[in-house]
């Protein structure tokens, strides 16, 4: 059993973050529930200094402010695993994003120890301890919690802290520590701005199916249902599904019969909608209609260009030994297409910017695609 602290109490946090505040690493972990919710609920906070293991009770602690601004501290490294989740939870519930960061799951693919490896082979590689994940998937805001959560929790950070040294100089061997930094501020960009209802739409599935006067409805259906998902913390798809979203946006139903007779809308959300969402289709402004959403994959020679480019940054990656997901994923490959099709205009894809410039050093210079 590893010893740690159990942190429930304000005064004890106030006195655990003074000792933090002289760290030059502190390892971090968090520990939630996500079912049905738009947020995650915060069960548990892990930290480790190298000294004091603290297991931060976020249900029973009233003010957790001053561990929200120990994260912005840029004297102290935080070091966390595959953690776009746990960066979510530092933005919502303390407004902030750790910095500097150090992802242990992009360190490893910058050493290239496998891309997207996870957290117990990641351990079993550098210290050869196989860990139990049992835990993973239990009740983290029941009270108490059980001694096997307690130690399971403790386990993530400490591990993470005695394989820090390794990753650490393997990036300085291969010089890619400032690569992995790099990645890390890229990573918590954005976090803390709220998202755009305005332009939910955007991100429904098969929205550029639709025509500009079907565009304008479901503009209006998706705010509604991000705001809606926002103040009732739950989950967009249990407001409403995509497929409903579209549906309404195709028949624009103006009435509670018309509405009744689709097929994409369950019965408890025709009952529980049902009157809300009539009444907003028939007040979408048809006046200013949105663009049709122009879907440059299904353009000519789109494939075609992909592919070349995928070619390209396969032979750079197998050059680098850096892992062809990480250097040049399909969202990165399609996100500089789309810089392409657009005359070059706008902010640089990542491919063109940072380390990810550097290496690439201009191999895919010569593709063209205008559609």
């Amino acid at each position: 059993m590893i010893p740690f602290d159990y942190i429930d109490n304000d005064s004890d946090l106030i006195k655990l973050v003074e000792q933090y505040q002289q760290a030059k690493l502190l390892v971090l972990d968090t520990e939630f529930v996500r079912t049905r919710t738009y947020y995650a609920n915060l069960g548990l906070i892990q930290a480790y200094d190298g000294v004091t293991l603290a297991l931060i009770d976020p249900v029973a602690i009233h003010d957790l402010s001053p561990f929200w601004q120990l994260l912005s501290n840029p004297q102290i490294t935080k070091l966390l695993h595959s953690c776009s989740e746990d960066l979510e939870v530092f933005a919502h519930y303390g407004q902030c994003q750790p910095a500097p960061l150090f992802d242990s799951q992009i360190a490893a693919s910058l050493c290239n120890m496998g891309h997207g490896l996870g957290y117990a082979k990641l351990v079993q590689a550098c210290l050869d301890v196989e860990i139990d994940k049992g835990e993973s998937r239990t009740d983290w805001m029941k009270r108490p919690l059980s001694d096997a959560q307690l130690n399971y929790a403790a386990n993530d950070v400490s591990y993470l802290y005695n394989l820090y040294p390794q990753l650490v100089e393997k990036l300085q061997e291969s010089k890619r520590l400032s690569w992995l930094l790099e990645e890390g501020e890229r990573i918590t960009e954005g976090r803390l701005s709220p998202a755009n209802a305005d332009e939910a739409y955007l991100k429904v599935k098969n929205a550029y199916q639709l025509l500009p006067k079907q565009l304008a409805c479901l503009k209006v259906l998706a705010k509604w249902r991000l705001e809606k998902a926002v103040s009732r913390n739950l989950a967009l798809g249990f407001v409403l599904k995509d497929h409903a979203l579209i549906a309404l946006a195709k028949k624009q139903p103006t009435n509670l019969a018309a509405l009744n007779n689709l097929v994409d809308l369950t019965e408890h959300e025709k009952r529980y909608h049902g009157k809300e969402i009539v009444r907003l289709i028939e007040h979408v402004d048809y006046t200013q209609l949105p663009e049709p959403l122009d879907v440059i994959a299904l353009k000519s020679g789109y494939k075609a260009a992909f592919k070349n480019v995928k070619t390209l940054l396969t032979g750079v990656s197998e050059e680098q030994q850096v892992p062809m997901e990480f250097i040049g994923s399909k969202r990165l490959i399609h996100e500089f297409m789309v810089w392409l099709f657009n005359n070059k205009q706008g902010q640089l894809p990542l491919l063109k910017t940072g380390w990810r410039a550097q290496v690439i050093n201009g191999a895919i210079d010569g593709v063209h695609f205008n559609g």
